[in-house]
């Protein structure tokens, strides 16, 4: 698509909303020991592009209402992830702007952050920590942290002897607790056993059913269907669709021959 074609949009309210990218995009380098010579400065410069660079996300432009569950589409490699890093406020733009009005809980790399050397116990109390609660509010909700997590016998064992199962049980748990009013969720819905990931669909409708705001990155239709009103259809770093989510995945799938 190029850059003077208009991208299909649903209208939003921007006045009112909790996420709002305006021509935003993000440049990284595909080669960082890559040579210029004095020619190759000067035409960098006239089309603000390096040589070895390249826009992970170029000319984005979306609001996103309160409550809203929106899903993001694409392929591999075409700037799903680095979008919701942005909205993270883990990247910054290199061009455009985006707002966030409300802490965001971020179910993405959902195991970072925790210390392979500390036990489940003190990693809850760190990580929880990290992202705003307070030490009383850990310790009202440990226990339902741990039984919905289901590792009430690992709780003094170091981080780095649980399963990965373990793992980002541990670590949803702890953050899907976190009182945000924004929610961001990349690919955490498709590791762990069947059993844990019903629990974490349950948990996901009643964040939103108290008023929360969605914004998932996700291969499997069938999640979301289920979770997301709106979708955002991404392909080479550039916003192609912005429509229903069952309209942006009849595009997708018609695109890439998906029946």
């Amino acid at each position: 698509m190029s850059q003077s074609e208009a991208v299909e949009t649903t209208a939003v309210d921007s006045g009112s909303a909790v996420i709002s990218v305006k021509d935003a995009g993000i440049r990284y380098r595909r080669n960082r020991r890559s040579r210029r010579n004095f020619k190759d400065l000067f035409s960098a410069r006239a089309r603000k592009t390096r040589p070895g660079e390249f826009w992970a996300l170029r000319n984005v432009t979306f609001d996103v209402l309160p409550g809203e569950a929106i899903g993001v589409v694409g392929r591999n490699g075409q700037g799903k992830s680095t979008l919701l890093k942005l909205v993270a406020e883990v990247v910054l733009p290199d061009e455009g702007s985006v707002g966030v009005h409300g802490g965001v809980a971020p179910l993405i790399e959902i195991t970072g952050g925790f210390v392979n050397d500390l036990s489940v116990r003190e990693n809850v109390y760190l990580t929880a920590g990290l992202h705003g609660m307070k030490k009383a509010d850990i310790a009202a909700q440990f226990d339902e942290i741990i039984e919905f997590a289901e590792i009430g016998d690992f709780l003094d064992t170091p981080y780095k002897h649980l399963s990965s199962g373990m793992k980002v049980r541990i670590a949803f748990s702890v953050v899907s607790r976190l009182e945000e009013p924004i929610i961001l969720v990349d690919e955490v819905l498709a590791v762990g056993d069947r059993a844990f990931k019903e629990k974490c669909y349950r948990r996901i409708d009643e964040l939103l059913a108290g008023g929360r705001t969605l914004f998932i990155v996700s291969h499997s239709e069938k999640d979301l269907r289920r979770f997301c009103t709106r979708g955002l259809y991404l392909d080479k770093g550039r916003l192609v669709l912005d429509a229903p989510i069952a309209e942006v995945l009849e595009r997708y799938n018609a695109d890439y021959g998906v029946k």
